[in-house]
């Protein structure tokens, strides 16, 4: 494993003590199914608890796949493994997670997750992984409605359903200030009105000097 280093903290003489890294990648499987993996690591710093050792030192390396049914987000298959682990005790609990096959990833997830695996009755780390892979679920469907369909053209040209639309919103209305549900953003969305391009469209637009393609970006 790579030794993780930030710049400004050597700049300021700080020292590395510890590093987490997450990792979560979707994958559209076929029109019907996404894959979405993820990955958590804990990782000591070279040599500070094994003197004279070169590398950084793992102390959790644990990976999810899950299987989603699109468009509903509902897990259809599960994996959970452990590379590294602290406890020889610790895979044993691996089984407990087929519990979230037939929940949805979407809205509330968090809290289920919190309710069936929190403190004793799971793993905190594949706790924290699972509520970071929910929301790539979500983006997933932007994605999704890119790609091209089983006509050729992409769903992206087409009208959302509305069960695209419900699960969208039950997900990120009031899930931060710009979506608060009493807010225009939110409220533009919710009636449809155009909200303009995303500034990540916006500015690479720009970048490539095509900005006169932003009004439609979507087409």
């Amino acid at each position: 494993m790579a030794q993780r280093y930030d710049a400004d903290a050597l700049d300021s003489g700080d020292v590395l003590i510890h590093s987490r890294s997450y990792d979560v990648a979707s994958y559209r499987v076929n029109d019907a199914t996404i894959r979405l993996d993820g990955r958590i690591v804990d990782a000591k710093p070279a040599g500070l608890f094994v003197k004279g050792d070169a590398d950084a030192l793992p102390v959790h390396d644990m990976t999810v796949s899950l299987t989603l049914r699109f468009p509903e987000l509902e897990i259809a298959a599960i994996d959970v493994r452990f590379a590294e682990h602290p406890h020889h005790e610790c895979p044993g609990i691996t089984a407990a997670y087929q519990t979230l096959v037939g929940q949805s990833i979407a809205a509330g997830f968090s809290r289920f997750v919190n309710a069936t695996f929190g403190r004793q009755s799971g793993c905190t780390h594949i706790g924290a992984l699972l509520k970071a892979m929910a929301p790539v679920a979500i983006q997933s469907i932007y994605s999704m409605r890119q790609l091209p369909h089983v006509d050729g053209q992409p769903l992206g040209a087409q009208e959302w359903t509305n069960e695209e639309k419900a699960l969208s919103m039950a997900f990120t209305l009031n899930s931060c200030h710009v979506w608060d549900e009493n807010g225009e953003h939110a409220r533009a969305t919710i009636a449809g009105e155009p909200t303009g391009a995303p500034v990540w469209i916006e500015k690479r637009l720009e970048a490539l000097g095509t900005p006169e393609l932003t009004a439609n970006w979507e087409n």
